[in-house]
């Protein structure tokens, strides 16, 4: 069996979906694998180091792809729009791809790979199970985002983050509110806790206030009604215009003491919640920072302009949505460690074989056959409910 890497065409993007240590235990399984030249070298891995491991250097994005079985990318259509719709006349019908491509922000890529009968797993639809954690990339981009977005926020912060007794003066701590305590969240927390700030933090998730304090930041409590405000994946559930309101009014204050502001809350597939009004930016102490790590689905500041930089009343607001992409070389490995996690799951025997009774693979599984695949994609795009064969399904790797 074959697996190509690609070179990412998405602008500015630097990281690459496998790393040159990992071929070997791919090797293992059967897999042999091509690298597009080029492939990692924007995250530190040139082609001689993808060789020495066993690797075969394809001179082009054509040679790479044309046997390959499953191809590996950061970002499929979907997650590249423009750039990424040049791939579609190089895939041909079986085979998989694997990377992420924005599903529920952009379900007619998804309905376009599955017109071109291209076997899609969607990395953005890996379930938030104990087992899947391995395979969790959502989670590790946002561990690499919440730690740079604190170093991004303090390298603009006309102040120090820590407290300093000096001959000169005692300096006092950097006020650090973090919005949102998911994976980017709490890395922010601990990041900032490390440079020596004072942290507070606020979700709408009562049940993560453990966690927050277990970090050393104050759990910042409002006076509203959020019982059952965490679905079953584990992300916050949308509130009610009278709790948005309410919400918005109490952390203007909170924000208004604060230097610095990292805002990480997002709910899957739809806008980001606004917390932070124009008005609380406006309060905010000139010199004042906010990292929107919310900014591709419209930020969680009302002044936000995703990959801008907006500076109102001297507050500066950064709206970064590739983050992950200035630490290329760590990001990319925990990125390629959980796709092959993935593609050693789909692998059986020295076969690439697709099995829906695995609740990892079936919820992941974005196209297949020439359908989208999930439910939730379908009823997106207006498509009638979809039958799946429950047996274990083989590809050809000859097709």
């Amino acid at each position: 069996m074959k697996v190509a890497l690609l070179r990412e065409t998405y602008p500015g993007e630097r990281r690459v979906a496998l790393v040159p240590a990992l071929i070997p235990s791919l090797a293992k399984q059967g897999w042999h694998t091509i690298v597009e030249t080029g492939a990692g070298e924007r995250a530190g891995f040139p082609d001689a180091a993808y060789a020495e491991k066993g690797a075969e250097i394809a001179l082009s994005r054509t040679a790479a792809v044309q046997d390959a079985d499953a191809v590996l990318q950061v970002r499929s259509l979907g997650a590249n729009l423009e750039a990424g719709r040049d791939d579609l006349n190089l895939f041909r019908p079986g085979q998989v791809v694997i990377g992420l491509c924005d599903p529920l922000g952009q379900p007619q890529a998804v309905k376009e790979l599955a017109e071109r009968r291209v076997t899609l797993f969607a990395l953005e639809l890996i379930p938030r199970i104990t087992r899947a954690q391995s395979m969790d990339v959502l989670s590790s981009m946002a561990t690499v985002a919440g730690y740079k977005a604190v170093l991004l926020a303090a390298n603009q912060l006309p102040r120090l983050f820590p407290m300093l007794m000096t001959a000169a003066g005692t300096i006092t701590p950097a006020k650090v509110l973090v919005l949102g305590a998911g994976v980017a969240g709490l890395q922010a927390i601990a990041s900032s806790r490390r440079l020596g700030a004072v942290v507070q933090a606020y979700d709408v998730r009562a049940a993560v206030k453990e966690q927050i304090e277990s970090l050393g930041a104050k759990f910042v409590e409002l006076k509203l009604d959020t019982a059952d405000a965490e679905d079953k994946g584990g992300y916050a559930k949308a509130l009610t215009d009278e709790q948005v309101q309410r919400q918005r009014e109490q952390l203007a204050a909170v924000v208004a003491g604060c230097d610095v502001v990292i805002a990480t809350a997002a709910i899957p597939g739809k806008r980001s919640p606004l917390l932070v009004t124009a008005d609380a930016v406006r309060r905010m102490a000139p010199g004042s920072v906010i990292v929107d790590l919310a900014a591709e689905r419209g930020g969680n500041c009302e002044l936000t302009r995703a990959d801008e930089t907006v500076v109102e009343n001297g507050v500066t607001i950064f709206g970064p949505t590739n983050l992950a992409s200035d630490v290329p070389y760590h990001a990319s490995q925990m990125f390629a460690k959980n796709v092959v996690t993935l593609l050693q799951l789909l692998t059986q025997k020295g076969e690439l074989v697709i099995d829906l009774k695995d609740e990892v693979i079936r919820e992941t599984l974005a196209a297949k056959d020439g359908q989208v695949q999930p439910p939730r994609l379908r009823e997106m795009l207006n498509l009638g409910p979809l039958i799946l064969s429950p047996q274990p399904t083989p590809i050809n790797h000859l097709a």
